[in-house]
């Protein structure tokens, strides 16, 4: 007989997968409840939401900002700055919520597929507490350290 913990897994569309072993949390930690699964679940459903609709506003600003660039054939050299930076302030909006959007739907196809919370990089426990404050971690604190000191 299998001691494993085992637990429903929450899909992304609010329904639950069958029995699967449970998410590995690191010592000490109680293993994820399956209402904890399906809040987190939620919260990046709603994310994936809202990011999408952010992602066609930015972009139609953008896209209205590039369309009028050249309207200013008069403009003096700080009008033409001016309007650059806004550019430029736009397109930087625009990547960092697709990469939040990505990482965002990541993290659902992790939760779908049973390996939400387990370390790209090394394969240990992410760590719960790490998850609930920021579910789309890929990455647990050692290897997020050793990644950032590169």
């Amino acid at each position: 007989m299998n001691d494993a913990p085992t637990t429903l897994t929450v899909g992304t569309q609010g329904g639950t997968r069958g029995a699967q072993p449970a998410l590995p949390v690191r010592d000490g930690e109680e293993p994820w409840t399956q209402a904890q699964l399906r809040e987190v679940a939620d919260e990046l459903t709603a994310d994936r939401e809202r990011l999408a609709g952010e992602l066609l506003a930015a972009g139609a600003e953008l896209s209205e900002l590039l369309r009028n660039s050249g309207d200013g054939a008069g403009d003096d050299q700080a009008d033409s700055g001016s309007s650059a930076l806004e550019r430029e302030h736009e397109l930087t909006l625009v990547n960092n919520t697709r990469d939040l959007l990505e990482q965002t739907a990541h993290a659902l196809e992790r939760l779908d597929a049973g390996t939400f919370g387990v370390c790209e990089a090394c394969g240990r426990a992410i760590g719960r507490a790490r998850l609930q404050a920021f579910p789309r971690a890929t990455l647990c604190v050692a290897c997020k350290q050793r990644e950032e000191r590169r």
